[in-house]
């Protein structure tokens, strides 16, 4: 179990700029793209966006029936489509690590919905389910929105463009949900589900803190990256500085000039 837990925060730390950034080569390959390719682009960034995952990994967790299933993911999806498609369109923005922030704390509420944690700790009853995943949805819409925004978008087409990359979105969320929701079927068959339902949403909650905390922490070099000096490209030239002076004579920083010649009587 250590070992898993510790393989989950590693892939965590590693995937930082891919899980839920625009990369360079992204930047660069939309450029001269079509339709097709903000379709796909969308549906990558969803399947690899895990806080997004994270949350609807929560909402249908012990979802059964169908008619639940289509009702709150129906409600989450028109939430982060109005957002994502109206604050794209009119340059609406924020710091993108703060939004992922608010998103990851949706993934804890989730999970402590899903403890019964208003009732058991709060001693009342929970929000409307449905509107505070609509809610939620509008929230996730906008941190999308946050990166959808950081590609060279043009003039012509743009809303053509953002609909296509939405739709890429919704196309991402079926296939995760649909894998989702094999795998929880199958599980809540078994005897594990009903010993390890409430040890999954405790690991939920920490997720979400987790996230919440990189995040945060995501934040602070982007707004004070003079008080974290040691970045890649530093660190990288700081070892350039190094082998440098590996190679230069011990004494090179020597104040007093030394002439080594012996002198001719």
């Amino acid at each position: 179990m250590k070992k898993y837990l510790i393989g989950l925060i590693t892939l965590f730390l590693t995937s930082n700029a891919i899980a839920h950034g625009m990369s360079e080569s992204d930047k660069q390959s939309i450029l001269d793209a079509g339709l097709m390719e903000f379709v796909e682009l969308g549906a990558s960034h969803m399947l690899t966006g895990y806080d997004h995952l994270l949350f609807l990994f929560g909402v249908i967790f012990f979802l059964s029936r169908f008619n639940d299933i289509v009702r709150f993911i129906t409600a989450f999806t028109i939430g982060h489509s109005i957002t994502l498609i109206f604050a794209t369109l009119y340059s609406i923005q924020a710091n993108y690590y703060l939004v992922d922030a608010v998103i990851a704390l949706t993934v804890c509420y989730k999970g402590f919905e899903n403890l019964d944690g208003f009732k058991r700790y709060l001693k009342y009853n929970a929000p409307n389910l449905t509107w505070m995943v609509f809610s939620f949805g509008l929230i996730h819409g906008f941190g999308l929105s946050t990166r959808l925004q950081q590609l060279p978008l043009g003039d012509d087409g743009i809303v053509l463009k953002i609909i296509a990359f939405n739709v890429g979105v919704e196309v991402g969320q079926v296939i995760a949900l649909s894998i989702m929701l094999f795998l929880l079927t199958g599980w809540r068959k078994s005897k594990s589900f009903s010993h390890f339902k409430r040890a999954s949403n405790v690991m939920l909650m920490l997720a979400g803190g987790f996230l919440f905390l990189m995040q945060l922490h995501n934040h602070q070099h982007s707004v004070f990256p003079d008080d974290f000096p040691l970045n890649k490209d530093d660190h990288y030239h700081v070892h350039e500085d190094m082998q440098a002076s590996k190679a230069s004579s011990a004494l090179d920083g020597y104040k007093k000039r030394v002439n080594l010649t012996p002198e001719t009587p």
